[in-house]
């Protein structure tokens, strides 16, 4: 990715406010000028300090100061990046409840862990448009894939979240491996992507489904599958007072059952400590093709108006203070007499 740094202007029109520093300049000259034609009318000299330029000045300054800030120039940032044109990722996480599970009470959750393995390994294809969907007993998109990983990364924190939106079912595990086939026959990606990439972060935690018709439905959308389980055997669901639910437990049969799918699919399982390996298969995965150039521009980085605005105070403060100063200076030479 390339940036590059520019000074534009959101409102231009208001540079012509600008113009009004016309206003100060023409005043002083049209008053020396009338000045002028009276003394040589009555044959007088012209006196020490004739115009004052310093007040002019910053009655000019003052003003285009102003008319700078009705422009609001900004410093605009355009960055250029390479998209790729041939392959789109779709990051799947599991919401059922028992990704609310956590070692301790305020311990870190497994969709915490999920969400962070959803970032880090967005963040190592940032060339390829990638998408966000969450999973119980059914798969519903959050974010179509896009190149913009910001928007990516801003959707996992907000809009991945347990039972939200929640399952059809009231089970306490409601996550179904069988859903996967929504994704296959949905328009989650688009129809000229030549390959695509499907990510599943879970618990590994799922009612009993059909293995080889979900892979066979990847295989016919041209969809190639990688898991990612995050999973521990002695974490529990605490309630806000942090007491265990009773209700749950673990199931240690979950990698059996992902690695299972992800061989069916040509694709391969990883369990969070393996995030290295998996970050290193997604990149095969997505390998090397055509590209094109995408550029964005954010004109919000650094508004100037405010300091503009600011600065325009100067001359008029530094002005009052002179004439003040002045003016003292003037009442000590010519003190009042009481009469």
């Amino acid at each position: 990715m390339t940036v590059a740094t520019s000074l534009v202007l959101l409102t231009p029109a208001g540079a012509i406010v600008c113009l009004a520093a016309v206003v100060p300049v023409s005043a002083a000259v049209l008053a020396v000028t009338r000045t002028r034609r009276v003394r040589a009318a009555l044959g007088l000299s012209a006196p020490a300090g004739e115009i004052d330029l310093v007040a002019v000045a910053a009655l000019a300054a003052s003003v285009l100061l102003l008319g700078l800030a009705a422009a609001q120039p900004a410093l605009a940032r355009e960055s250029s990046r390479r998209i790729r044109t041939d392959v789109q990722a779709l990051f799947v996480v599991d919401i059922s409840r028992s990704m609310d599970a956590a070692p301790g009470a305020n311990a870190a959750t497994r969709l915490d862990r999920a969400r962070d393995a959803v970032r880090a390994l967005r963040g190592a294809i940032p060339e390829v448009e990638s998408g966000v969907a969450t999973l119980t007993d059914r798969v519903l998109p959050d974010l179509l894939p896009v190149a913009d990983v910001a928007s990516f990364d801003r959707t996992v924190e907000r809009s991945v979240r347990i039972e939200q939106p929640p399952p059809r079912s009231t089970a306490l595990r409601a996550t179904s491996y069988g859903a996967l086939e929504d994704v296959a026959a949905g328009n989650y990606f688009a129809p000229s992507t030549g390959k695509r990439l499907l990510v599943l972060i879970t618990d590994g935690e799922s009612e009993p489904f059909d293995e080889a018709r979900v892979a066979r439905a990847l295989a016919r959308s041209r969809i190639s599958l990688e898991t990612v389980r995050t999973w521990g055997s002695r974490e529990a669901i605490f309630d806000s007072s942090g007491r265990p639910d009773p209700a749950y437990r673990p199931d240690p049969r979950g990698a059996l059952a992902l690695s299972s799918l992800a061989s069916a699919a040509g694709g391969r399982a990883f369990d969070e400590g393996e995030l290295g390996a998996a970050t290193a298969d997604l990149r095969r995965g997505v390998g090397d093709g055509p590209t094109r150039s995408e550029s964005e521009r954010e004109r919000d980085d650094l508004l100037l108006a405010p300091v503009l605005a600011t600065l325009a105070l100067v001359p008029l403060i530094l002005l009052a203070s002179r004439h003040g100063a002045r003016g003292r200076r003037r009442r000590r030479r010519f003190p009042a007499r009481i009469i």
